[in-house]
């Protein structure tokens, strides 16, 4: 094959490989929800992080993003983690029946939204994103995806709303409400139970990904010292060889 062609074909390649990038940029630029680790399942708690990106021209900022919890889901507790420049606040509503979950607890008041404000300097600039982690539940039982519309609001007062459903099998609209579909109910195990495992996927992922880098810089270090012996030994027998040939041509 001719260099000509492998040139045509990176082209080509490097091509394909820039529209797949816009293409991705242009579908993920709105609000998300997003899960990282075991997809929550109804009746469970969740571990959710919303994915927002700023997209007004500078110098126009995000300063506040809510998120709607709908009352009828009839969740309970929320937790927010704390995020360095921006404050979390949580507004519970009460109900005007009270909701009974599958283990019997009755819910008389629900989250029915979460409130985050950047605080001065800590804004989204028209290139930045930013992510707001959540862990909530129990979730509710007779559906099988929760939705969360969403409400960006920018610095000249602008308000976008991302609360459009997206009908099964049709186009995304503008502005799609987040949402995170929900297995099937586990048939063992408490919703407490699944709480702590899936709030604490995150941490459990770090604490992995740390032992497993810390591993591998150990046995780094020792490839290191272990190359470094070796070097040494071989040096050592390089010279003692030197002598023991420089001696023996003295002494012939």
């Amino acid at each position: 094959m001719s260099q000509h062609v492998f040139k045509r074909a990176g082209f080509l390649a490097a091509t394909v490989g820039v529209a797949g990038l816009l293409g991705a940029g242009a579908a993920s630029a709105h609000v998300t929800a997003n899960v990282y680790g075991p997809q929550p399942t109804k009746g469970g708690y969740a571990a959710i992080v919303f994915r927002v990106p700023s997209e007004e021209k500078a110098p126009v900022t995000t300063t506040k993003v809510t998120v709607d919890f709908k009352a009828d889901y009839g969740i309970g507790s929320v937790r927010t983690k704390p995020l360095p420049g921006w404050t979390a606040d949580v507004v519970k509503s009460k109900l005007p029946a009270p909701i009974t979950k599958d283990n019997g607890t009755q819910i008389t008041e629900a989250v029915t939204a979460v409130t985050w404000t950047a605080q001065p300097g800590s804004e989204l600039k028209a290139t930045d994103y930013q992510e707001f982690s959540v862990s909530f539940g129990p979730l509710p039982t007779n559906v099988d995806q929760v939705e969360f519309p969403a409400h960006q609001t920018y610095s000249d007062g602008k308000v976008v709303d991302w609360n459009q459903p997206t009908p099964a099998g049709a186009e995304e609209p503008e502005h799609p409400a987040p949402a995170v579909k929900l297995a099937a109910k586990a048939e063992e195990g408490d919703a407490h139970g699944n709480m702590a495992g899936t709030a604490s996927t995150t941490g459990e992922h770090t604490e992995a990904a740390a032992t497993s880098d810390s591993t591998a810089r150990w046995l780094g270090g020792a490839g290191l010292l272990v190359g470094a012996i070796g070097l040494g030994v071989g040096a050592g027998a390089t010279i003692r060889a030197r002598k023991a040939t420089a001696k023996s041509g003295g002494n012939s």
